[in-house]
């Protein structure tokens, strides 16, 4: 079976070599790219017989990039740079470019000013458009750090004037090229850099999309983010505001007293939430590993060892569905506060995302969003979510006894198959879908769902849930049965998730012990017993509050995105399937498989 995999391999990727391109295609594709030589041949050979052309038509006999198709650029720019590496006349891919400290990137205000005693700038970027104007004189966009200066290349400011035709031939759109010059101006008045050298640092062997109609195609832009970030401009600016929003929740939990740390991405069991687990192997140990799907036992392990007030920002992972607001890996930020409680917490997550709204939005705590993705579309539906404390508390058992009209069972009953009766009644009367296993957590949770978590449109707390539905939060001191959780929501999505922290080793082992039982009633997310966790437990954990905030569905919100694919550099697509020849690739070799999902 393994061996014929290769051949199989093989065969769809092709078994004829192109001489040209080196490429492994089929016979059929050979056959036909060497009668298209030949053909070229044989017109090149005619043209050289014919009596030279009117100066008028003198250039024209190469086919512009727009006339040419993606294989065809292709091939007729790697046949190029194959002939660049071979003369090194230029050297197609130098080791160095020297930039100034003042001019790292292309950006104008850097620039200095026409008439200054400066020698020149050295900058460096991207081509993304190019004008000719005759043979002497050339205009290049080039982008860079998300700035764009115009270079204005002549003949005359050119250090050797003769190989100015030849070396500006050479340049495409796309391709990464030093610059060495001093600013001018246009006739039109604009900033411009006038070089004395172009050096080609890095060349782009694929035709860009046309800068006009640049790339709009979703699957193109989460599969290949580098040719999205090349042409967006939006999606670059949308990356600065997610590190930006990374960068103020670590800020702010450093000047609160709290520790970074990191801790184990795989380990024998996979608890701290309710979730899915990845399964892995080590090959050494001869054992089946977890990826973690929360930090949240090791955090709370480092509490008990005298880390009052640790936090981590990191990947999990969960083995669940992918759609809009999911991801089976995430960015998720955990902190545990010794001697807090859940209303501390609250209080601590309405002053960090007010205080973040604020800083990316120029002081105000309101932002628009849309939540049908729909954004500058006439009549799309928009949102105004407002962050300024103190944020609207929904009790869950009380709200839905309101909205549905009926009285719950007392929260120390809410884990009896009495009580999964009354659920499961209600979901039907209600028409409110939950698969199985029917557990009272899961009816429940989709309850909440229905009726409660749509009121949250702008920042609001759900509080008040049932010890069954949280394993590892500590009861309630006032309502029995109940818990002390809170969930944050907006726009009816959970973005956030705390409680005071069940610190009683004995009270633990039975929650643990109740989600086996779940376990062995078909529920995959529900947890196993941590022993190691419980014995960290014994030796005394303090009063404790732990919070976990999903970052990736937080930038959504404050990006105005509805697709989490939108806020994940690379997110996890479904396997392309095996095309052989260049449709997998279009203007260049067939793709075999990516690291990508």
């Amino acid at each position: 079976m393994s061996s014929s995999a290769p051949a199989e391999a093989a065969s769809a990727a092709g078994t004829h070599k192109d001489p040209v391109t080196g490429e492994m295609i089929s016979k059929q594709e050979l056959k036909r790219r060497e009668k298209q030589r030949a053909k070229e041949a044989a017109k090149a050979s005619k043209a050289a017989a014919a009596p030279p052309p009117a100066a008028k038509e003198k250039g024209e006999a190469k086919p512009s990039e727009e006339e040419l198709n993606p294989n065809q650029y292709y091939e007729l720019r790697a046949r190029q740079i194959k002939h660049l590496k071979e003369t090194q006349k230029p050297n197609p891919y130098p080791h160095k470019f020297h930039l100034h400290r003042a001019a790292m990137a292309p950006k104008a205000s850097s620039l200095q000013a026409p008439d200054s005693k400066t020698r020149g700038n050295s900058l460096a970027g991207r081509i993304h458009n190019i004008r000719a104007s005759g043979s002497k004189l050339r205009f290049y966009d080039l982008h860079g750090e998300g700035a764009k200066v115009q270079i204005m290349a002549t003949q005359q400011d050119a250090s050797d004037p003769d190989s100015f035709v030849a070396t500006h031939e050479i340049f495409k759109r796309g391709d990464i090229v030093g610059v060495i010059g001093t600013p001018s101006r246009t006739k039109k008045g604009e900033l411009s850099i006038s070089p004395s050298q172009m050096i080609l640092l890095s060349p782009n062997l694929h035709q860009l999309p046309s800068s006009h109609f640049g790339l709009k195609d979703q699957e193109t832009r989460y599969r290949k983010r580098y040719l999205d970030l090349i042409l967006n401009e939006n999606t670059r600016k949308l990356f600065i505001t997610r590190s930006k929003i990374i960068n103020y929740i670590r800020r702010f939990l450093d000047t609160q007293g709290f520790m970074e740390v990191e801790t184990p991405m795989t380990s024998m069991l996979a608890g701290g939430a309710t979730a899915k687990p990845f399964i892995t192997h080590h090959n050494d140990l001869n054992l089946d590993l977890f990826l973690r799907v929360a930090p949240e036992l090791y955090l709370k392990q480092l509490v008990v060892g005298g880390l009052d007030r640790v936090y981590e920002i990191g990947r999990v992972f969960r083995n669940e569905g992918i759609d809009l607001t999911h991801n089976p890996e995430f960015t998720i930020c955990e902190f545990y506060m010794a001697y807090a409680d859940m209303e501390d917490l609250m209080e601590i997550t309405e002053a960090m995302i007010e205080g973040l709204v604020k800083s990316l939005n120029g002081g105000s705590t309101k932002i628009t969003y849309h939540p049908d993705g729909n954004k500058g579309v006439e009549g799309a539906r928009e949102v105004v979510l407002d962050f300024q404390r103190p944020w609207k508390r929904y009790d869950m058992i009380g709200t839905l006894e309101e909205k549905l009209g009926v009285k719950f069972p007392p929260g120390q009953t809410l884990h009896t198959d009495k009580t999964n009766k009354f659920l499961r009644e209600l979901c039907v009367k209600h028409k409110v879908e939950c698969s199985e296993p029917r557990t009272n957590a899961r009816l429940l949770d989709k309850l909440v769902g229905e009726f409660i978590e749509p009121l949250c449109q702008s920042p609001a707390f759900i509080v008040g849930h049932p010890q069954v539905m949280s394993p590892l939060a500590k009861w309630h001191r006032s309502r029995p049965g109940l818990c002390e959780r809170f969930e944050g929501f907006m726009c009816g999505k959970e973005f956030c998730n705390a409680y005071t922290e069940l610190n009683d080793p004995f009270e633990q082992r039975l929650r643990f012990e109740e989600q086996v039982r779940q376990k062995e009633q078909g529920d995959d997310e529900a947890q196993g017993i941590d022993e190691t966790f419980i014995d960290a437990l014994e030796h005394a954990l303090p009063p404790t509050g732990g919070w976990g905030i999903g970052i990736d569905r937080l930038v959504m919100f404050l990006t105005d995105s509805t697709n989490i694919k939108e806020v994940l550099l690379f997110p996890a697509m479904k396997p392309l399937e095996a095309v052989p020849g260049p449709a997998s690739n279009p203007g260049g070799p067939p793709l075999g498989p990516s690291g990508q999902i």
